[in-house]
């Protein structure tokens, strides 16, 4: 970053990668090699986690290839929820690890969002990908109908760090209008206040895609607060909003 040339002072403190917190998750939801060259010349430095969204990676062509691409940029890569999910369903779990394998991915992400899983039977499948597997697991679902109480998300998480959870997701979609959020995008306050009281702040990632939605997270919870589901054209805007570095944030910090 350009830090030393400019000489900004009363700006939060970020860690450098690799990171445990403060992360930031980004999501491929297709990009081509020559989309994905891009992103990592002028993202790679900000971003922590690529995840490749639900199922694209079954229809991405050169997936290997761009894989290779991430890893060398020092990303921590891993499929979408929904692609475990969909080897499940078809009691195919040893083929999805074999797919986990075949692609040398080191994270594996756990979710039960577009299906019904025995939480009990899935935190098995966490503690079993545990033994390999860094394990990213999601709670929530995605399903808008579906009211999960505060209690039953905290239960969740909790239990599913105990299997082997490296970090829980907190569900939104890409959309931003489930789980965590009202269908219209408004933050749940009382959910999350009741999550961060039982659950350590660093084990989250929240699910954030929109800016007001990042923006709420910053100002509550600060330039560190993990965030996931961001857009690849939106890595930088979404570090000046944690550096105060915008109108949204621009009081954020300073004096501090």
């Amino acid at each position: 970053m350009n830090s030393d040339i400019f000489n900004l002072t009363q700006l939060p403190e970020r860690p450098v990668r690799p990171r445990d917190n403060g992360l930031t998750m980004v999501m491929d939801k297709g990009l081509s090699i020559r989309e994905a060259l891009d992103f990592i010349e002028h993202g790679s430095h900000l971003t922590d986690l690529l995840k490749l969204g639900f199922g694209t990676a079954y229809v991405t062509p050169k997936l290997k290839e761009k894989i290779e691409h991430y890893k060398r940029a020092g990303f921590k890569v891993y499929f979408g929820g929904t692609l475990f999910e969909a080897y499940v369903i078809r009691n195919q779990f040893d083929d999805y690890r074999r797919v986990v394998d075949y692609y040398g991915l080191e994270h594996v992400e756990v979710s039960d969002g577009s299906m019904d899983i025995p939480h009990d039977v899935k935190c098995e499948y966490i503690r079993t990908l545990a033994k390999d597997f860094n394990v990213i697991s999601e709670v929530g679902s995605k399903d808008a109908e579906k009211i999960i109480p505060p209690y039953e998300w905290i239960e969740m998480m909790e239990k599913e760090l105990s299997a082997g959870s490296w970090k829980v997701i907190a569900e939104a979609r890409e959309s931003g209008t489930v789980g965590l959020f009202r269908g219209d995008g408004e933050v749940r306050s009382g959910l999350v206040a009741e999550i961060v009281r039982k659950i350590p702040l660093e084990k989250v990632i929240w699910e954030a895609p929109l800016k007001a939605q990042q923006v709420w997270f910053i100002k509550l919870y600060g330039a560190n607060v993990n965030l996931g589901n961001i857009a690849p054209s939106e890595i930088i805007p979404l570090e000046t909003l944690r550096l105060g570095l915008r109108g949204d944030s621009f009081d954020f910090f300073r004096n501090q």
